[in-house]
């Protein structure tokens, strides 16, 4: 079925284009979610006095995200989560969580928008794209690290220097080992 996308669809399409897709996809997806006409006549005709608003609308977005952008490049976020042996965490960072990590910074940033290239699953740095518009994207640095007392120990662990060797292995006792005997019979 070709259908006419109404909003960017990431591996579909932009605004306005003809695509084909599946029918089931049409039909239980794009078209009851408001992503897209069915590509009749009328709807392309309808469709090519939106597209001149369209592009207004793109590049009022595009000014509006490099100005967000300016605002969000650079910040770094930190993240408590629980950690396990070895900085490994239980579970892992979402998006959902940088975004609410950014909104109490003061940044308003859809959780759609922030692209983790794998599950962070570490503790320490890492660095984050967040994709404002599909021309303009920013990077972020999300500090991930433990919280209560075992991240404290996981911590006093890794930062602990190692234990020093004794410098001479003690010296054996002279005396020789207790012999045992077996217990004497009571008469």
């Amino acid at each position: 079925m070709k259908v006419i996308l109404i909003d960017e669809i990431r591996g579909l399409g932009t605004r306005g284009d003809v695509v084909a897709v599946k029918d089931g996809y049409a039909r239980n997806f794009l078209i009851p979610k408001n992503l897209a006409r069915e590509a009749t006549a009328g709807n392309l005709k309808a469709i090519e006095s939106e597209r001149k608003k369209w592009g207004v609308l793109s590049d009022q977005e595009k000014v509006a995200a490099q100005k967000a952008a300016e605002s969000v490049k650079g910040t770094k976020i930190v993240i408590q989560k629980r950690v396990g042996e070895n900085g490994h965490l239980f579970g892992s960072v979402t998006a959902t969580e940088i975004a609410d990590a950014l909104e109490a910074k003061g940044i308003e940033v859809d959780k759609r928008r922030i692209e983790l290239a794998h599950p962070i699953k570490t503790s320490g740095l890492h660095d984050v794209d967040v994709r404002l518009h599909r021309d303009v994207s920013v990077h972020i640095q999300v500090e991930v690290v433990g919280s209560g007392e075992q991240a404290a120990a996981a911590r006093a662990r890794h930062a602990a220097p190692a234990a020093p060797a004794p410098a001479a292995a003690p010296a054996p006792s002279p005396e020789p080992p207790a012999q045992t005997s077996a217990p004497a019979a009571e008469e």
